[in-house]
């Protein structure tokens, strides 16, 4: 039986009558129910259940346009709980958006369709970000919301708009969650709204099974408002959200709601979560929602109706453009938004470079970074940069880059915390946000509290910088704990994130250059902090390192041994070649930044640096990447130990002594 609260006052209906919320509630609820039987996959529990949330929030409050879907000053609505996928493919469609049909909705999560089984940013115009992973489309919110401020500061008559996200018991018990509304509360993004599907139900059963927590005082305790609903009361739901536009706070509305509502023998239960309700439900629950259609059928004054919600802010986007044509910024406001970088952003870039070249000084990678981020913040005022509570280790602040505070939305630099894994997810909603690009710092060890973020940052093909210092052994005496061995590897197997390792400021200044100048991927300096003397290429305007690896130093002898190195380790191949050229031994070093770019070059061109001889690699790291190209690597094996760097590296045998060994073995 369906529990007395959900027995509806709708009478099947006529084609004069009026059309009601609760028929656009139902008709999500529908197509949510067909399209999950039909690919006999995907989770219709919630859809049926937050679908009269979504309503009164997609037909009178949300600021958007179906036929404008890239309008800069819409609102952002995020489905941080994707599993429910369907209930946004049902608006996008109901609304009117051109990018998907009924076609689409029939072909829900098969080989090739847009309605992939969680939301993906590319596939489906309407589509805000790529969720699955719970929590961080809560995190991507948060990056937009205060992407949001930071735009509004800058450019206050053109950008103004509110960051909605639908987030489950699942979300919020993910720890990112905990990360992100910290930050949002003490930052105070007011524009943001987060939609609680408080059904009690997760995968395994009642959510008793796992957790006991006050998600109210939780909020509240980060400094937020929060608001207590029936989730199923349209009344409620549309005075939440008009008492949630003033809130000096952002504002988290506690929608008490059934999961699989309507659904006679299954709402309120974790078997609606992840599996279809079967044709024989489905009927039972369309009876019980006076739903008397067939399958994926929307009467057309139903599809009017949401239609017409499609396009209610049709005369705002028209005012905002007016407001744009006019506005004495448009050019820099569409330069941000579309990311073109400024005209001769490289000039100050490659004049750096060239100082560089002549200056010769030993300095740590990090130091070289922070260098090159002095000259690029100045001419490109969207990089917003941050760190995990690291600043000074990370050189990741300049002079151009004041602290942003409450108070000041018109800095550049984010003091994120100690919140890695909602700092990689946040710049990602940054991104996705337009008009700026994020680039943030932690010690490379820590790039698994954000692995997470940066296989999304991968998969939705973002421009976000995340900068990893203390890279190796060679941060010393802080010992094995911090000391990454196996992280640059984890990596570089990510597809599409390209990951950059330089040896000097030089190769430093080139990975800034390839960051900045690639459009559809997100990059991962890693940067030493110890000192490390300059290389011996010669001075050239050609980025070097754009291909990955190139020669960095040529044998003097008949070639016969190449040494490949990245990073710190570059200087140690340079003084093992120096010795096997006294000794009579042709060596070549090959300095390889970035093993997944030289991966990508042709055979000619890998062949040409690399040469028909064997190779010895070398990196202070456990990498398997370097087998491809070198029959012996050097590297580590085992973790690292607490002591200085210099020790260390002679510890584990990471010396030009080891590449000479091998060598001369090799030969």
């Amino acid at each position: 039986m369906i529990p007395e609260k959900q027995i509806l006052e709708d009478k099947p209906r006529n084609k004069n009558m009026s059309v009601s919320e609760k028929e656009l509630a139902n008709a999500i609820r529908a197509l949510s129910m067909d399209a999950v039987e039909q690919s006999k996959s995907g989770h219709p529990g919630m859809p049926l259940g937050f679908a009269d949330v979504a309503t009164v929030l997609f037909k009178d409050f949300l600021k958007f346009s179906s036929k404008n879907p890239e309008w800069p000053d819409r609102d952002r609505f995020v489905l941080s709980a994707g599993h429910g996928s369907m209930l946004l493919y049902s608006l996008l469609y109901l609304t009117g958006y051109e990018d998907i049909s009924l076609e689409d909705i029939k072909n829900f999560r098969q080989l090739g369709s847009k309605t992939a089984g969680h939301p993906e940013v590319e596939m489906l115009a309407g589509i805000e970000t790529t969720t699955g992973p719970l929590g961080q489309g809560l995190a991507n919110a948060v990056g937009m919301a205060f992407a949001e401020k930071l735009m509004n500061a800058r450019f206050p008559d053109l950008v103004g708009h509110d960051t909605y996200t639908a987030v489950g018991d699942g979300c919020l018990m993910e720890g990112i969650s905990q990360e992100a509304i910290s930050f949002a509360g003490h930052y105070k993004l007011n524009k943001l709204t987060v939609l609680f599907d408080d059904n009690n139900i997760c995968i395994d059963g009642d959510t008793s099974l796992s957790t006991s927590e006050d998600h109210v005082g939780r909020f509240k305790a980060c400094g937020w408002d929060v608001i207590s609903i029936d989730g199923h009361n349209h009344g409620e739901i549309r005075n939440a959200l008009k008492t949630a536009k003033s809130s000096p706070k952002p504002v988290m509305i506690s929608c008490k709601t059934t999961i699989a509502y309507g659904s006679p023998n299954k709402s309120g239960s974790a078997s609606s979560h992840g599996a279809p309700l079967g044709q024989e439900e489905i009927e039972l629950t369309k009876k019980a929602l006076n739903w008397p259609y067939g399958s994926f059928e929307v009467p057309d004054e139903i599809l009017s109706e949401w239609r017409k919600a499609g396009v209610r802010s049709e005369d705002k986007v028209s005012a905002w453009q007016e407001k744009l044509n006019s506005h004495p910024d448009k050019a820099e406001f569409e330069r941000l938004m579309s990311g073109a970088l400024p005209e001769n952003w490289q000039e100050s870039l490659h004049k750096f470079k060239a100082e560089a070249f002549e200056a010769k000084k030993k300095i740590a990678t990090r130091q070289s970074s922070g260098n090159v981020l002095e000259v690029l913040t100045k001419d490109i005022p969207e990089l917003i940069g941050g760190s995990a509570d690291l600043t000074g280790s990370n050189n990741t602040k300049t002079s151009h880059t004041d602290s942003i505070t409450i108070d000041n939305y018109q800095g550049r630099y984010v003091h994120y915390g100690i919140r890695e894994h909602a700092m990689g997810a946040m710049m990602n909603g940054m991104a996705l946000h337009g008009g700026i690009i994020p680039y943030s710092g932690t010690f490379l060890v820590f790039s698994d509290y954000c692995k997470p973020a940066i296989r999304l940052s991968a998969l939705m093909k973002q421009k976000v910088i995340y900068v990893f210092t203390h890279d190796s052994i060679g941060l010393g005496e802080d010992g094995p704990t911090h000391q990454p061995i196996e992280h640059l590897d984890a990596l570089r197997l990510i597809p599409d994130l390209i990951v950059l390792r330089p040896c000097d400021t030089v190769e430093t200044a080139e990975c800034w250059e390839i960051a900045l100048s690639e459009k559809g991927a997100p990059i991962a300096l890693s940067l030493t902090r110890q000192g490390l003397e300059p290389a011996v290429m010669e001075s050239s305007s050609v980025n070097k390192s754009a291909k990955g690896g190139y020669v960095i130093s040529a044998e003097k002898n008949s070639h016969q041994v190449t040494i490949i190195a990245s990073g710190s380790e570059v200087e140690i191949a340079i003084v093992a070649q120096k010795e096997l050229e006294e000794s009579g031994i042709g060596a070549r070093v090959v300095s390889m930044p970035a093993v997944t770019l030289f991966d990508k070059q042709s055979k000619s061109y890998k062949q040409e640096v690399l040469g028909e001889v064997p190779a010895v690699a070398i990196e202070a790291s456990k990498a398997l990447s370097y087998y491809r190209y070198a029959k012996t690597f050097i590297g580590m094996e085992s973790f690292g130990a607490s002591a200085k760097a210099v020790d260390l590296y002679e510890h584990f045998s990471i010396t030009s002594k080891r590449i000479i060994k091998e060598v001369k073995e090799i030969l």
